[in-house]
């Protein structure tokens, strides 16, 4: 294992197992990374230096005791500031100084009780809103591949991270693509799973619901293994769906399944248009999947109107958020325009939302008896360039993110599992990206359909060149 790129998070944990590798020279390789890309890249909102080196050698005697079968023990991974880390702030994206929280997130309670060492909590734009992670409160996270644009967001920093190689893997969230979408502009493998797989407790609900915790990896096997480890509820979680053990479906044979290419954009009401270079990469991943033996044909998923339900429920969310804020004064504009709008959308409008789920999964869910998998765009456009968006009105805001980004919150309705896998580049050499989508629960369908295409592409073997970001290069 060298300096300049981290294994991953299965070859980390194997490594720690049999004793070729201390937890501490892993979390200081890690360390030092990090530090060495922190100006050009900056990824991560907090590095927790020290606590992170006392938890690696907490872990190498409990390696070298032989007693332990937890599965990260002693691995590093990063978790996106929106998270709670037991000492640590939990800014999400927002300016001012803010206390430090007394207790660990469920989610993240699950990865120290898998072993696993948190050295820092990476960026995300404020409160999570949109396709790209800067701001004031940080300024611009980079994208590897191209230190000019975004890797997107709202985890553009466990993004940039992970594809940087950083970290083996990091823990995103998911509210209307923000696992996925910088996935697909980073060429990571993010998996947004069934609500409440990964609990999001201390809040039992995130944005009304619409808002998963999912996992960011190099391969589908890091992404899938890190998806068991932090995957479980708290006792007071309102959505608590049916355990599963995703890692074990890697690498199984899924069988021939019928899978739908849908390539039209779900209707809104700004104009969203998939560019060329984006929909010959999705076609060629659906050409592939034909010759692994697969049927698959071009139809869409009866989605109607259900952007009107995601509004109101991605505003009041936001509402609320606003309402708890510690310093609203240094709130992005737009932030406190969504929060108008939420409050006024958060009585019948919302209401009427909440109920429409129950309908949309009843018709949505119809079109699964006809086909297995949908395979769509991750979104529209490759990643744009960094401050494109930073200084629009909120309505401006709202169409280019829209239009760049007009496929993957429908899922987020839903609540059902989706799958960003790497779809290759662009000709000037940005990544793309495609999702796998399924009904409730379909995680390891759509990991083993995953996997399928990883053997056959081999996207783990392509690192973003330089690897790491000299610091003069950011000055």
């Amino acid at each position: 294992m060298t300096l300049d790129r981290c294994e991953g998070l299965v070859e980390s944990a194997r490594a720690l197992a049999v004793g070729e590798v201390t937890a501490r020279a892993l979390v200081e390789r890690t360390l030092a990374r990090i530090e060495a890309t922190q100006t050009g890249l900056n990824a991560f909102r907090i590095v927790r230096a020290e606590a992170a080196l006392a938890e690696a050698d907490a872990a190498d005697r409990e390696l070298a005791s032989k007693s332990s079968h937890k599965p990260l023990l002693g691995v590093p991974v990063a978790v996106k500031d929106d998270m709670d880390v037991a000492g640590e702030p939990t800014a999400f994206g927002c300016c001012g100084e803010f206390p430090p929280v007394a207790e660990d997130g469920e989610a993240v309670r699950r990865l120290r009780a898998a072993g696993a060492v948190i050295v820092g909590k990476t960026n995300t734009c404020e409160f999570g809103q949109w396709p790209f992670t800067e701001g004031p409160a940080f300024g611009a996270t980079r994208n590897p591949w191209s230190t000019d644009h975004t890797p997107g967001g709202s985890s553009g920093g466990s993004a940039a991270a992970v594809a940087a190689g950083l970290v083996p893997a990091a823990l995103g969230s998911d509210g209307a693509g923000s696992v996925r979408i910088p996935a697909a502009w980073t060429h990571l493998v993010g998996i947004k799973p069934q609500r409440g797989r990964i609990s999001t407790w201390p809040r039992g609900e995130s944005f009304q619901g619409i808002t998963v915790n999912g996992t960011l990896a190099r391969t589908v096997a890091d992404a899938a293994l890190l998806l068991d480890a932090a995957s479980g509820n708290h006792p007071q979680d309102p959505h608590r769906p049916p355990a599963l053990e995703v890692a074990r479906a890697v690498g199984r044979d899924p069988g021939r399944l019928r899978i739908a290419l849908s390539l039209t954009p779900p209707f809104t009401a700004v104009p969203a248009r998939l560019l060329p270079e984006v929909r010959t990469r999705v076609v060629e991943l659906a050409e592939r999947l034909a010759a692994l033996g697969h049927v698959v044909e071009e139809a869409d998923p009866p989605y109607g109107q259900i952007g009107l339900t995601f509004v109101p429920r991605a505003t009041a969310g936001i509402a609320e958020r606003v309402s708890e804020a510690p310093f609203p004064a240094l709130l992005d504009r737009r932030t406190r325009g969504a929060a108008r709008l939420g409050r006024l959308l958060g009585g019948a409008p919302l209401r009427a939302a909440r109920r429409a789920e129950s309908v949309l999964h009843r018709r949505i869910g119809a079109f699964f008896t006809s086909y297995d998998v949908v395979l769509a765009p991750t979104t529209a456009a490759p990643p744009p360039r960094i401050g494109a968006l930073l200084e629009l009105s909120g309505f401006a805001t709202d169409r280019a993110m829209i239009a760049a980004c007009p496929y993957a919150w429908p899922w987020n309705v839903l609540g059902w599992p989706g799958v960003n896998v790497p779809a290759g580049f662009t000709p000037d050499g940005l990544p793309v990206g495609a999702q796998l989508l399924g009904p409730a629960n379909s995680e390891p369908l759509l990991v083993q359909v995953a996997a399928q295409l990883e053997a056959e592409l081999r996207w783990a073997e392509k690192w973003p060149s330089p690897p790491l970001p000299e610091r003069s290069a950011a000055a």
